[in-house]
């Protein structure tokens, strides 16, 4: 049985950096994706950045290239999301997933039916 847990989130200044960590048990990195969301009240959720089977491929939303990084500790069975150069509209709350990818057309798909309970980021101007 796959369990996600975030933890890290918190109140910070615009301009400065978080890391978030889900915690993970159940999940073979080497066969997943794993993924960070976000969600504001009243708004779809995003997909921030996955991290694909331990590291070979990542994607990210346009709205936080080249300030967030998603990474992977093995070691100890933990997904990372450095954030930096935080903005306001990035306050959210962060949601891990996870999910076996599989190959469509190839590419990596997941379907994320393992979800943690969500930590709440706010970035203040």
């Amino acid at each position: 049985q796959v369990q996600l847990v975030e933890s890290g989130g918190g109140s910070v200044q615009a301009g400065g950096s978080l890391r978030l960590s889900c915690t993970t048990s159940g999940v073979t990195y080497g066969s997943a994706c794993m993924a960070w969301f976000r969600q504001v009240p009243g708004k779809e959720r995003e997909r921030v950045a996955v991290i694909y089977r331990g590291g070979q491929s990542t994607y990210y939303a346009d709205s936080v290239k080249g300030r967030f990084t998603i990474s992977t500790d093995n070691a100890k069975n933990m997904v990372i999301l450095q954030m930096n150069s935080l903005k306001p509209e990035d306050t959210a709350m962060y949601y891990c997933a996870a999910d076996p990818v599989y190959f469509l057309h190839g590419m990596p798909r997941c379907e994320y039916s393992s979800w943690g309970q969500g930590t709440q980021v706010t970035v203040s101007s």
